[in-house]
């Protein structure tokens, strides 16, 4: 065993023992693998193509519609919002129960999720400004600055659900469900105009929110509660999609005529709920997976850097695309995404993403930890090591 192994062995021991038993690792594993699935889906579905003058999003989803799955599987923002509820109403009992008056709860929560955006806000400010000056194509700056900014409407409506947590700890999820079937059945089957759907921007999110805050109340600890979301979701979603005309993407593709993300739509709610339902059933099998120091270890680091990894990731992607642009068009990074070539291709330029990705985590992930590197709040899941003490900090 070389050395190198030999130290990150022995790192991972030490963030296992850093870690108390109370803690459910399945949450972080859960959160995880929610925000990885959302970055390999974004970097296996969105194409910068190059034309002579400028660059345009493009999507293999538009020219080889039967790669649908994909989506599938790495459309995963439900399962976050089920860990962030579950998190939230949990923090918030806790935080009543120690006296922590609701302001200063939320403000500790805001603050993790917001103090990242800083540095997004005040680079891509820089970025464009910069673009804009040199002649860029406007088509060209607003196609950048729009994949790299498009993180943020997670975040804002997290951030609302977020504050109205005392209001939703206790708020079935069949309410915001029905709001979510009743708008869909005035846009798509009584001509409703199409601005009222984004009332479930909200609505369609809460129900994964829910569903966590019933996490937290013991409701869903039965494995049959997995198997009747799984099922009942998967169910529905394949009549919804197979007869009622909804795509069978769940993610959004440039020029299609209906989204089922933007606003979310009910066949992506009921397919966020197969999706909770699966996470539910494997609760048992990750806490036995994270009981392995490594595996813990790494699911401690993407969580220790969850908003830098999620809002830095199409930053990553565009900065791999722009570095090499100046070699030529290159399959599966500025052309076309039409055919199987290029999917081989794009599988190939991954690590290069994750290598830019890892740059800019290593450049920006303090502002995650406070304004300026402080540590400070509850940030962090683990904290280093020390001889003298254990201590870790909640998430």
């Amino acid at each position: 065993m070389s050395a190198l192994t030999t130290a990150l062995r022995d790192a991972a021991v030490r963030v296992d023992a850093a870690t108390p038993g109370h803690r459910d690792r399945a949450v972080d594993a859960l959160r995880a693998l929610a925000i990885l699935g959302v970055v390999l889906g974004h970097w296996l579905v969105t194409a910068l193509v190059a034309d002579e003058r400028t660059l345009h999003s493009a999507s293999p989803l538009q020219h080889m519609p039967w790669l649908a799955p994909i989506s599938w599987m790495f459309q995963t923002l439900a399962v976050f919002f089920l860990v962030g509820g579950h998190v939230a109403t949990r923090g918030y009992a806790s935080a009543r129960a120690r006296g922590v008056p609701y302001h200063h709860w939320l403000h500790g929560r805001l603050a993790r999720l917001f103090k990242p955006v800083a540095a997004v806000l005040t680079l891509w400010t820089a970025v464009t400004t910069v673009l804009l000056l040199s002649g860029t194509e406007y088509a060209t700056v607003r196609t950048l600055a729009k994949l790299a900014l498009s993180p943020l409407w997670f975040l804002l409506v997290f951030a609302v659900l977020t504050a109205a947590t005392p209001l939703l700890a206790r708020l079935h999820p069949l309410w915001p469900l029905a709001v979510v079937l009743h708008v869909d059945l005035l846009r798509f089957g009584l001509g409703a105009p199409d601005s009222l759907g984004w009332l479930n921007l909200a609505a369609g999110w809460l129900v994964p929110y829910t569903l966590g805050a019933a996490w937290t109340r013991g409701e869903l600890e039965r494995r049959r509660s997995g198997w009747i979301l799984l099922l009942a979701g998967t169910a529905a979603t394949a009549v919804l999609v197979a007869w009622a005309g909804y795509p069978a993407s769940m993610v959004g593709v440039p020029g299609a005529g209906v989204s089922n993300l933007n606003p979310p739509t009910l066949a992506a709610v009921s397919f966020g709920l197969a999706q909770c339902g699966l996470a539910l059933l494997l609760r048992d099998r990750l806490r036995g997976a994270m009981r392995r120091p490594v595996a813990w270890a790494a699911v401690a680091l993407v969580n220790l850097s969850a908003m830098t990894l999620f809002l830095w990731h199409q930053t990553a992607l565009m900065a791999a695309t722009a570095t090499v642009l100046p070699a030529g068009r290159l399959p599966g990074l500025h052309t076309v995404p039409d055919g199987l070539g290029w999917v081989a291709a794009r599988l190939a330029w991954l690590p290069v993403f994750a290598l830019a990705l890892a740059v800019c985590v290593s450049a920006f992930r303090s502002w995650e930890r406070g304004a300026g590197g402080r540590r400070r709040g509850r940030s962090r899941v683990v904290r280093a090591h020390r001889p003298a003490r254990k201590d870790v900090r909640h998430v």
